[in-house]
């Protein structure tokens, strides 16, 4: 892939606050607006107009964040719904435009259904969605300027903190680590952005008593939402999940505490520390 030039203006300064962002030879335009912000995002940019709109959580140890999916005429009023609604997973929305105005209520319902099931293809985020959207019927030629439209809205989405179209590397082409315990036995590597753990490794089934409530609630929530399955006495990971952290990783998988940098290992038993700590040390 060519390297991208993408350009974030913060229009008021804060790197905590609004974002707009774009690619110099794009049409879409991204817009990250905290939930606190709803009411100011008006004075930098006209968001009443047709798009498409992500509302999202905040990321915890567990990188999986909650996500609603929705299109609309008027983004900020429908946006702005949510917000009276009083709806408590979400922390900030991103929205996205096009600069020429070229796209209509056809184009962001097909976009959305297309969205919708992208995400749930990639297995990054948990949707809120209650329903399927419906797809919309396009000429051909309008089908591929939307997916044109999603290619582009998928890299500012990614560039924004939320690759939610972004394939977890493959096994076979990363550095593997693994993490063992009494019926754990889990495989993992280090991203870029945390510690994925992949489809099919297994993980302790009762947590330790040193194990801490900020791990249980973890734990029940990956089986809740159907990433941890029991089965003969232990969870099993049904499909890969990407944590902010080593040590959230191997706790999750041994069930206790514990420092994840210390406890993945390679197979000839060098620990992460090792590896990617103290070598950088040393050059």
């Amino acid at each position: 892939m060519r390297g991208k030039t993408i350009i974030t203006y913060l229009p008021d300064g804060n790197p905590k606050g609004i974002k707009i962002c774009e690619m110099p030879t794009s049409i879409v335009k991204g817009i990250l607006i905290p939930r606190n912000k709803l009411n100011e995002v008006s004075k930098h940019i006209d968001l009443s107009k047709v798009g498409i709109y992500f509302l999202l959580s905040e990321k915890e140890d567990l990188d999986v964040p909650y996500v609603y999916i929705g299109e609309g005429e008027d983004l900020i009023k429908r946006i702005k719904q949510h917000d009276i609604q009083s709806q408590e997973y979400w922390n900030f929305a991103i929205a996205f435009i096009s600069d020429k105005e070229n796209i209509n209520k056809a184009h962001v319902k097909f976009l959305e259904n297309h969205c919708y099931h992208e995400a749930k293809n990639y297995g990054r985020c948990l949707l809120k969605n209650s329903v399927i959207p419906t797809k919309s019927s396009l000429t051909d030629q309008e089908r591929d300027f939307v997916l044109d439209f999603f290619d582009e809205l998928r890299i500012l989405l990614g560039n924004l903190g939320h690759p939610l179209f972004e394939a977890h590397p493959e096994m076979e082409e990363t550095e593997l680590f693994y993490c063992t315990g009494k019926d754990a036995k889990g495989v993992g590597t280090l991203t870029e952005e945390g510690f994925i753990v992949y489809n099919a490794s297994t993980a302790n089934l009762l947590e330790s008593p040193s194990a801490g409530s900020w791990l249980i609630n973890m734990r029940e929530k990956l089986v809740r939402e159907g990433f941890l399955e029991e089965k003969d006495d232990k969870l099993i990971f049904s499909k890969s999940v990407e944590f902010n952290s080593p040590s959230a990783a191997a706790g999750v998988v041994l069930a206790r505490r514990a420092n994840g940098w210390t406890e993945w290992k390679t197979k000839e038993g060098k620990t992460l520390d090792e590896l990617k700590r103290q070598e950088n040390k040393e050059k």
